[in-house]
C-alpha cells in the first residue's frame, strides 16, 4: 500500500519543480513512511510514497520496464501477479525485482490498456511511456485505491492518492463545486467522479484515463462492470459449496505478505467468516483485532472474542469510552472532502489498535452489497411489492397524499414510521432507494439551502447520481438493481474512502477479500432468492458458514459499526455544535440558511426530533471549512 502523485504536461515539456512535486510526495507520508522517491524528466514529475509488504529488498518506485522508457507509481495490490510473471516472461519480458508492480510495465508494454483487465486486485496507477508520449491512470474495478486528478488552466494535468497530494501543488483553484455540496448533504459523501473541488475529479472504479501528449483529453473509458444477470442454473446446495470454495480462494490470495499479517474482528458475519477461512489457510495463529466500546448498546466484542476463542487466535481488544468524538477535526483533515459516515470514528480506532501488531489486515468489507445484507434491502423489497400492486398514479395520488399528512415519528422503528413508508411507496423504485438512502432528506435539504445556493445548483439533484446509474445496471430485478446502486455509490463514496483513510493514516494496509471481483461477478449472477430468504438477507453466505461459525454470529441482528450520535449531540458536544452551526464559517460560505439551522439544532437539544443525522453532517461540513478549505482562519 502507499501513495502515489505527480505532474505531466498535456501540451509539451514544460520544467517540472522538484520542490513541488516533493511537496506533493511528502503530503502522503502517511500512506508510505518506508520509502518516498521522485522521477522528474522533461513534463513529467513522478511521486511515490510506498509502505513495504511484498519484495521489500527491490519493489522501490516509481520503477522502470527494461530500458526505462516505461515508469509507473502505484498503489495497492495485484494478487495474480505470481501468476502473470512467466507469461509476461514468455513473450520476452525480463524481470529484475519479484513485485507486483513490475508486472504492470511489462503488461502495459504487451497488452496497452487492456492490461489493466488482465489484474485481479486493488490499484491506482499512474504510467508514462515516453516512445508513445502516452500518459495512462488507472483505478480497480471496485474503487478500493482512490485516485484524484486535476486539469489546471495551464495544460499541466495533477493527480495523487488524496485530493491533499493535488492541492499540495498550490495551482489547483479551490472553488467548491456546489453540486458536490449537493451530493454530500444528500449521501453524506461527494460521489464519484466529482470532488469538492470543480477542477478536481475522482477517476471512478473500472475506469482508465488515456491521455496523449499534445492531445485534448479525453473521458475516462470503463473496462469492466458487473452484470446481475441473476441466471445461473446452479442449485443452492452446488453454490454453497462453490462460494467456499471462492471464498477460500480469496482469501488465500491475500495472505501473500513480508510483513505481519492479520485480520479485523467485529464480531459480525462478514469479519467473522474471514476469520474462519485465514484460521483454516494459516498454520500459525491469526492475529485478530477488535475495539470495544463502554456503551453496551453499541459493543459487539463479546461475539468476536467467541470467533477468536473458537479458532484460538491471537486477539487483541480495546475498549474505546462511548464519548470518544474528539476525533472531529482529525477526520475532516484526513478526508480532504466533506465526509459525513460517524463510523469513521470506531474505524479510525481500530486500524490505530490493528497497526500495533500487524501492517496487513484483512476485512469483511462489501459482504453486505454483494450477499444482500442490508436490512434496508428487506424494507426495500416489501415496498416494491407494495408498489407493484399499484398503478404510479394511484401510488402518487394516495400515498403521497398520506405521507404529507402523517405525522412523524423518528422514535419509532423505520418498519412502523407510516410516514416514511407512505413517502416511499409513492416514489419510484430509484427515488424511494435515494430517499431512504439520503442522509439530509427532501425536502429538508432545500430549506436548509440559502437562495443563492439554490440558484448556483441551477435544479440539480443528487438523485440524478442513482438515476444514472440505475440506467447503466442492465436489470430491473428490485435486489439486484439496489444492490448494482450501492456498488457504484455506497460502497465506493462512503465504504471504501472511509477504510482507504483510516487505515493509511496509521500505515496499515487492509485487503477485501469479500470484494475480489470475480467473486462478485460470480455473486451476480446468482438468482437474489439465494440472497434474499423471507425478509433475511445474506442467506447463501450464512448457509455456507454454518459448519464454520456458531448460530449466534451468523443468526443474530446486525448491529453495525456505529456510535451514540443522539447522545453526543444532546450533551457533550452541545456547545461545539452551536458554536460551530450557528458560528461565522457557516454564515460567511453563504450556502446556508442560518435559521433553518438553528431550528434543527434548538429541536434536537430540547428532544423534541431526532436530527442527530443531519445536524452531524453539518458539523463534518463545518470542519471541511475550518480545516482544510479555510486552514489558517
Amino acid at each position: 500500500m502507499c501513495g502515489i502523485t505527480g505532474i505531466f504536461d498535456t501540451r509539451g515539456c514544460g520544467d517540472i519543480s522538484r520542490n513541488v512535486l516533493q511537496r506533493m510526495n511528502d503530503s502522503q507520508r502517511h500512506r508510505g513512511p518506508d520509502d518516498g522517491r521522485l522521477y522528474i524528466e522533461p513534463g513529467v514529475g513522478l511521486g511515490h510514497r510506498r509502505l513495504s509488504i511484498i519484495d521489500i529488498a527491490t519493489g522501490q518506485q516509481p520503477l522502470f520496464n527494461e530500458d526505462g522508457s516505461v515508469v509507473v507509481v502505484f498503489n495497492g495490490e495485484i494478487y495474480n501477479y505470481l501468476q502473470l510473471i512467466p507469461e509476461l516472461q514468455a513473450l520476452g519480458h525480463l524481470f529484475h525485482t519479484k513485485s507486483d508492480t513490475e508486472v504492470i510495465v511489462h503488461a502495459w508494454e504487451s497488452w496497452g490498456a487492456d492490461c489493466v483487465k488482465r489484474f485481479r486486485g486493488m490499484f491506482a496507477f499512474a504510467l508514462w511511456d515516453r516512445k508513445k508520449q502516452t500518459f495512462f491512470m488507472a483505478r480497480d474495478r471496485l474503487g478500493v485505491k482512490p485516485l484524484y486528478y486535476a486539469l489546471l488552466d495551464d495544460g499541466m494535468l495533477l493527480f495523487g492518492s488524496e485530493l491533499k497530494s493535488v492541492m499540495a501543488h498550490g495551482g489547483l483553484p479551490r472553488n467548491i463545486d456546489p453540486l458536490a455540496v449537493e451530493e454530500y448533504f444528500a449521501l453524506g459523501y461527494v460521489a464519484e467522479p466529482r470532488s469538492i473541488f470543480k477542477q478536481a475529479r475522482k477517476l471512478s472504479p473500472a475506469h482508465t484515463l488515456t491521455l496523449c501528449r499534445g492531445q485534448p483529453m479525453g473521458e475516462s473509458q470503463a473496462y469492466w462492470d458487473v452484470r446481475f444477470s441473476l441466471d445461473n442454473p446452479i442449485s443452492l446446495a452446488d453454490a454453497q459449496a462453490e462460494l467456499v470454495a471462492r471464498l477460500q480462494e480469496s482469501v488465500r490470495l491475500r495472505m501473500v505478505a513480508e510483513v505481519p499479517l492479520g485480520a479485523f474482528l467485529s464480531g459480525g458475519v462478514d469479519s467473522s467468516a474471514v476469520v474462519a477461512l485465514m484460521a483454516g489457510l494459516s498454520q500459525a495463529p491469526v492475529n485478530t483485532c477488535a475495539i470495544g466500546f463502554d456503551d453496551p448498546a453499541f459493543n459487539e466484542s463479546d461475539f468476536a472474542q467467541k470467533v477468536a476463542d473458537r479458532y484460538h487466535t491471537t486477539h487483541h481488544l480495546e475498549v474505546v469510552k462511548s464519548d470518544d468524538f474528539d476525533l472531529i477535526d482529525t477526520l475532516a483533515r484526513l478526508y480532504d472532502e466533506p465526509y459525513a459516515d460517524s463510523s469513521a470514528i470506531p474505524t479510525y480506532r481500530v486500524c490505530q489498535l490493528a497497526r500495533k501488531h500487524v501492517t496487513v489486515a484483512l476485512s469483511g468489507d462489501g459482504g453486505d452489497e454483494s450477499f444482500g445484507g442490508y436490512r434496508r434491502y428487506a424494507l426495500h423489497l416489501m415496498e416494491e411489492r407494495m408498489r407493484a400492486a399499484l398503478p404510479q398514479s394511484v401510488r402518487h395520488s394516495v400515498f403521497g397524499t398520506l405521507g404529507k399528512l402523517y405525522p412523524k415519528a423518528d422514535w419509532a422503528p423505520r418498519m412502523f414510521r407510516a410516514k416514511t413508508t407512505f413517502e416511499g411507496i409513492a416514489r419510484s423504485s430509484v427515488e424511494a432507494y435515494f430517499h431512504s438512502m439520503s442522509f439530509i432528506r427532501e425536502p429538508l435539504r432545500s430549506q436548509l439551502y440559502s437562495p443563492s445556493f439554490k440558484a448556483a445548483l441551477g435544479g440539480y439533484n443528487a438523485l440524478d447520481v442513482f438515476e444514472r446509474h440505475a440506467r447503466r445496471a442492465g436489470t430491473d430485478d428490485p435486489l439486484g438493481l439496489i444492490q448494482y446502486i450501492d456498488m457504484h455509490t455506497y460502497l465506493v463514496g462512503d465504504i471504501n474512502t472511509k477504510v482507504d483513510r483510516a487505515s493509511m493514516a496509521h500505515s496499515l494496509e487492509v485487503r477485501e477479500p469479500l470484494m475480489d471481483h470475480e467473486l462478485v461477478a460470480w455473486l451476480a449472477t446468482l438468482p437474489s432468492s439465494f440472497k434474499m430468504k423471507s425478509s433475511e438477507g445474506k442467506h447463501i453466505f450464512k448457509k455456507s458458514m454454518e459448519p464454520h461459525l456458531p448460530q449466534d454470529v451468523l443468526y443474530r441482528q446486525k448491529m453495525g459499526f456505529s456510535v451514540p450520535l443522539v447522545r453526543w449531540l444532546r450533551g457533550p458536544l452541545r456547545c461545539k455544535v452551536r458554536e460551530a452551526l450557528l458560528g461565522s464559517h457557516m454564515a460567511e460560505s453563504g450556502m446556508f440558511n442560518i435559521a433553518t439551522i438553528r431550528l434543527l439544532v434548538d429541536q434536537h437539544e430540547s428532544g423534541a426530533r431526532d436530527h442527530s443525522t443531519p445536524i452531524w453532517t453539518l458539523l463534518m461540513f463545518d470542519a471541511f471549512l475550518r480545516n482544510v478549505l479555510n486552514p489558517s482562519t
